[in-house]
């Protein structure tokens, strides 16, 4: 059995190697992240989580454009800092060309409860890994147990029922190899899966990646099915990146994900008093610790989810309740919306009919923004156009689909009296249909709504039951930063590129 951990003292971890000294290896390939852009004529990069502004010498425009056709970073220890600084801000996104780490190198640990036909189905698709079964205390133990061994995998049977993080901890004792891929009992990984996952490996930092797990296809097609390929949470997207807490990619699921061994020293690796949330806690446990976690959506993994939309909305209340333990380990992490002052006040102004308010607040936080970026930007007022107006606009919906997904049991009552009747439908309503115009899929627009809702809800009252049992509203409060980092003078002068970091040509 794991080792017993408490909500106080989680399983520690190893600190990863120093960003700051730790060159990016130079056979890696540096790629703008999806919402990287370059202003100035590419003097300026404007990019990362949290929002950062780089002043780009010219020497490093040259790297830039030399990265951006596909060549390596190259063997220059300066010039191999300078991209780990790119990376690290999640504006670039790093990838592999010459892996030396191999399958050899990777032990699967599947946790399992009474899933016998799904475990025989995942054994098969992973036979060519050394594999090991932890049964988590099944009723019909006998049957996982002869599906292991036919296998050839090793199996690890569990007198008590100690959660998904107590098996896979189980198993993670028990392994002698450098990497671990952790994949549930109803993941199905596509063939090749394991290849574009490796090679991030032979970057120090990085301590964990993850694949993209999408919905098993089923025939024929139900609704539900239909709106779990686009809006599956388990599904972290088509873009690459960092997995951090506030960033695009905040957390990715522990279904699928493969760890490095040397993360940790002790024998345990997850949190084993959470019985939901525990991957969430681990990646950013791992991110506190100095470890990157990376996202590569091009590896991806078949789960398969509820069968029914009574499964599908228990399973949708049960991650909500995970929000409360969650808030209590990472204070202000699971706040349902974190936003700019500036931008909250807006949209409070343009909700009260003050469309002159709203857009004198807004033009006046494009000027405050606009003088910090003097001499900085060659077009101080078009850059904080860009990032304190139209991230304002931009970021209205979002924002209003996170505050009706969290407080949607309020919504609900606000359904039954006549003067909130219409606000609470609309709030319920609008995050549902941005999504499915969107999200465009082949679902109709009034099942896909009645879908959204029904999920809105599930998760809403999942919260609100974790909040009771914890006695804490923290995952029910916004957050309002009144200072973002990237309007920070000081900062921006801390993200320039040093002078001479680049050499006149790449190396």
């Amino acid at each position: 059995m794991p080792a017993a951990t408490t909500p106080d003292r989680p399983p520690s971890l190893v600190c990863a190697p120093d960003r700051r000294t730790t060159p990016l290896p130079g056979s890696f390939t540096l790629h703008p992240a999806p919402a990287t852009v370059h202003l100035d004529g590419g003097a300026v990069v404007l990019g990362g989580s949290p929002l950062r502004l780089f002043r780009i010498s010219e020497r490093a425009r040259t790297l830039l454009e030399w990265w951006r056709v596909g060549h390596p970073v190259g063997e220059r220890r300066g010039v191999q800092l300078l991209a780990r600084r790119l990376v690290s801000s999640g504006a670039y996104v790093p990838r592999p060309t010459t892996p030396t780490f191999r399958k050899e190198d990777v032990t699967v640990v599947i946790p399992v409860r009474d899933r016998a036909t799904g475990l025989d189905r995942l054994l098969a698709a992973v036979s060519d890994l050394a594999c090991v079964v932890v049964d988590d205390a099944s009723v019909e133990a006998g049957a996982t147990k002869e599906v292991a061994e036919r296998h050839g995998a090793r199996f690890v049977p569990l007198a008590d029922n100690a959660g998904p993080a107590g098996a896979r901890d189980a198993g993670w004792a028990v392994v002698d190899t450098a990497l671990v891929a952790f994949i549930d009992s109803d993941c199905v990984p596509s063939p090749g899966w394991l290849d574009p996952l490796l090679g991030h490996f032979d970057d120090p930092v990085v301590g964990a990646v993850a694949p993209r797990v999408v919905p098993l296809a089923r025939t024929p097609r139900r609704a539900l099915d239909r709106y779990e390929r686009v809006r599956s949470s388990l599904d972290r997207g088509a873009s690459e990146g960092p997995v951090r807490r506030g960033s695009p990619i905040s957390y990715v699921p522990s279904a699928a994900l493969v760890v490095r061994v040397a993360v940790t020293t002790g024998p345990d690796l997850f949190d084993a008093t959470l019985r939901g949330g525990e991957d969430v806690d681990l990646v950013w446990r791992l991110a506190d610790a100095g470890w990157d976690v990376r996202y590569v959506p091009a590896s991806t993994v078949e789960h398969d989810g509820p069968a029914t939309l009574g499964e599908f909305l228990a399973r949708r209340a049960f991650y909500g309740t995970s929000a409360a333990p969650l808030a209590r380990r990472h204070p202000g992490a699971l706040s349902p919306l974190h936003v700019s002052a500036w931008s909250f006040a807006v949209w409070l102004l343009a909700l009260a009919r003050r469309p002159l308010l709203a857009l004198t607040t807004l033009a006046a936080s494009v000027g405050l923004l606009a003088h910090r970026l003097r001499g900085l930007t060659g077009d101080p007022v078009g850059v904080a156009t860009r990032i304190a107006g139209d991230g304002t606009v931009r970021a209205a919906m979002p924002a209003l689909a996170s505050l009706a997904r969290t407080g949607s049991p309020a919504l609900l009552v606000g359904l039954a009296f006549r003067r909130t009747r219409r606000a609470a439908a609309l709030a319920l309503l609008l995050p549902a249909l941005a999504d499915w115009w969107k999200d465009r899929g082949d679902l109709d627009p009034a099942s896909y709504v009645a879908l959204h809702v029904a999920d809105d809800v599930a998760y809403g009252a999942g919260v609100w039951l974790g909040c009771a049992r914890e006695r804490t509203v923290a995952p029910l409060v916004p957050r309002l930063a009144f200072r973002a980092r990237v309007w920070s003078a000081r900062s921006l002068r801390e993200n320039l590129a040093p002078k001479g970091a680049a050499p006149t040509t790449p190396a």
